[in-house]
Parts: structure tokens; sequence; C-alpha cells
């Protein structure tokens, strides 16, 4: 369908987020009407998200930023099982107090991004507030009459499982039943009838709209976004320092710009129609970018990035103290800082040690690799010495400045 009738899918649709929906027609009407209500879960296996759920965070905000209300379901209950879907191994099992403090640190991440408050505010759900409360005999009665063991082991995360002879458990296969009754539930607590995620999740967001018609009597509606890799096939948020955090105790607002702004060259437009609210006129201009000047289309995607997560004071922050690291070599408050213990730098750290300490490596043995490589500096000098220490005396203005390659810096500080 080439026009659609409500300005979210429109959006969807110019800036390429859609994989694949049910019922188009019918789904734009509902778009293009009174208040509609979309969910996406989010189980909640670490205390913060990352930039991986960022496509099913902005499909909310361009949901409610249309007329649309949000609901944004932890997966208090789901994550007692462990979603299994491309999953090659069975997620380790959570306590329910690891699960209520990941829930907390989930939270934060959303804020910035989908406004609670409002005539169309968001809504903020638990799955455990009714998952917890089934009776085993009411799953397998009220839920379980309603899936086929034919169809369920043909998704795609089954199928490759069993071909491969890896155990796929009775717990995750209880997956999609537990996930289909949520879109049932919300259904019937909010009038909620769409649901969104990535398309790994298009299984089982069939499986809640089928549920719902079977019940109910209703139809419900499903869209899928396209899941993102980078232009050389990397998966989208991996880092050579593992995964880009969203909050910022775990991922600083600097590391984050600097994110952003080492994105690859044919990667810029794309990841600014994903992740930022630059218009379609002003994405335009800076795909039209050649040579260096692709340079000021990565600051402006990092700065336009970085302020929708952490504000338009922290982004112009990152921004001055990249310039600021890269022009004249300075340090810069913004730098991530780490703290090593003042007798360490009295005697000597291994500079494989800081940089690991930093985050610019992820061990002691990656370090000394790159020292070997010429890739390490210390205070803007080249290190080549694997087993070269800094000590306290090597602080200026309070902080030794690491360098790996051009663009990752951090800085180390006594405590």
């Amino acid at each position: 369908m080439s026009q659609y009738k409500s300005e979210f899918l429109r959006e969807l649709s110019w800036r390429g987020f859609i994989k694949q929906m049910t019922h188009e027609a019918e789904l734009d009407a509902y778009c293009a009407s009174g208040t509609p209500v979309a969910y996406i879960g989010f189980d909640a296996t670490a205390d913060s998200l990352h930039v991986g759920h960022l496509m099913s965070i902005m499909m909310l905000r361009i949901f409610q930023r249309h007329g649309g209300r949000p609901v944004t379901l932890m997966g208090g209950g789901t994550t007692k099982i462990g979603d299994p879907t491309d999953k090659e191994k069975s997620r380790p099992l959570l306590t329910n107090d690891q699960i209520n403090a990941n829930i907390a640190g989930i939270k934060k991440a959303f804020e910035p991004y989908i406004n609670y408050a409002g005539a169309n505010g968001a809504i903020m759900a638990n799955n455990a507030d009714w998952l917890d409360k089934l009776g085993y005999i009411d799953v397998l009665r009220d839920i379980g009459v309603h899936f086929t063991i034919n169809t369920m082991v043909k998704q795609d995360t089954v199928a490759r499982r069993l071909e491969a002879e890896q155990p796929y458990t009775f717990l995750e296969f209880n997956y999609l039943l537990l996930q289909s009754y949520d879109f049932l539930e919300l259904f019937r607590r909010h009038g909620c009838r769409l649901q969104l995620g990535g398309s790994d999740q298009w299984g089982n967001i069939l499986g809640g709209a089928d549920l719902i018609h079977k019940v109910e009597g209703k139809q419900a509606f499903g869209l899928t976004s396209h899941l993102i890799t980078t232009a050389s096939g990397a998966k989208m948020g991996k880092t050579v320092g593992g995964a880009v955090w969203l909050n910022a105790d775990r991922k600083s607002p600097y590391e984050y710009w600097q994110f952003w702004r080492n994105t690859e060259d044919a990667d810029v437009g794309r990841f600014m129609r994903f992740f930022t609210d630059l218009s379609q006129d002003e994405i335009a201009r800076y795909e039209a970018l050649k040579g260096a000047e692709i340079n000021d289309a990565k600051i402006a995607l990092a700065n336009a990035a970085t302020a929708l997560l952490h504000g338009e004071a922290a982004a112009k922050e990152s921004e001055a103290a990249a310039k600021a690291v890269f022009s004249a070599g300075a340090s810069a408050d913004a730098l991530p800082t780490a703290t090593v213990p003042q007798a360490e730098l009295e005697a000597g750290l291994l500079v494989a040690a800081a940089c690991t300490a930093a985050g610019l490596s992820k061990s002691n043995g990656e370090a000394r690799r790159l020292i070997e490589q010429g890739a390490i500096k210390v205070n803007d000098e080249a290190v080549t010495d694997p087993n070269a220490k800094v000590f306290a005396a090597d602080m200026k203005d309070g902080a030794i400045k690491l360098s790996a390659g051009k663009k990752r810096h951090a800085l180390i500080k006594a405590g």
C-alpha cells in the first residue's frame, strides 16, 4: 500500500521500519481513528536496555506522536521462563529479586522517549500481575487448548533446535502461550489491539492476535520492524567493549555519543531515520553530503541520538569533549573515567590493566595486543612495550589520558 491513511504508518514507512504486518488495510484504519493502543514487551534479562532495543522504543515514540497510546510491558512473569526466540541455547534462569532489580533499571530507559502523562499517556504494565496468578490447569484449559503442537514446532527457533538436536525445554515451549496471553490480557485491560516488535517476534505476535480472535471474537494486529545490522554485517549495538547500554550508569553520554559518531558511512542516513526525530528533508540533506563532509552528518546523528536519550546539554558537552580530544589532544571532563586505588598508581599500574579498567579493552591480553600493534597512547604518547606501566606522576590535571586508536579515549584517576 503506497499511501496510508494513518500518519503513524506513513512515518514508519518512509523511515523504513516496516518488515511485516497483518491485515494492512484494517490496521491502517485502526491507527487512523480514535486513540489506538499498541504494546511492546521487554523481558528483564539485564538492568538496562541497549541500542538493540531502540527500534522498538522508537516505534512506540512515533506511535504516541501520532495520537496512539503506547503500553510498555515489563516481562516480570515471562522473564522467569526466558524468551527462546532465535536463541540456540536456553537462557539462564533469574531469581525474582534479580528480575525486580532489572525492571527498576529498565524503566529509566523509556522516560526520555515516551510520555506517561497526558491524554494519550503511555501505560507501564508488568505481566507478572497476571501471569503469577495463573494456575497450571487454567493455562492448559483456557490457553493451551487454542494452540497446536503442529504449528508450534514449525517456528524457526524450535525447528532449528530440533534439527540440531539441541534441547528445547518444555519450559521454553510455553513462552509462546504466555506471550500470546499477554496480548489477550492487554486487550481486555486496556483495549490494546496492536503488538509491535522485531521481526524475530512475528510468530509470537501472530499467536497473540489469533488467541484474541478465538477467545474474544475480535480482530487484533501485529507489525514488525527489520532486525538491524550495520553495513559491514555486525549486529547493531555490539562493540569491542560490549553492548551499548542506554542507562548512563552503564554507558556514559560521551561513550554513547562516540558510538553514533563512529557509524559507518553507508549507515548514517538510515540510522538517522531509525534513531532520531530528524525530518525527511533534513535527513535528505545529510545524505547528499559526500567525502569528508559525511563527518558532519555523523556528528549530526550523534548529537540527535544523544540529545534524545541524555538531553541537549549532554550532546553538546560530548561534541565539545570530542573536539578537544581530536584538535588539541587535551583531556576533557566528559570522557569516560575509571578510578583506581592511589596505591596502585604509586606502585605502577600496567598500561594494559589501565586500558581494561577504563573499558578500552575486554582483557589485559587484548590490551597487550593493541599495544604491540601501536594502537595505545598514554597522554597522547604512543606505548610500544606491552609491560609498560603508568604511575601517579603521569597524571596531568588529576588524570591520565588513555587512547585506543584515534577515536576511543578514557581517563584514569586515583581514588
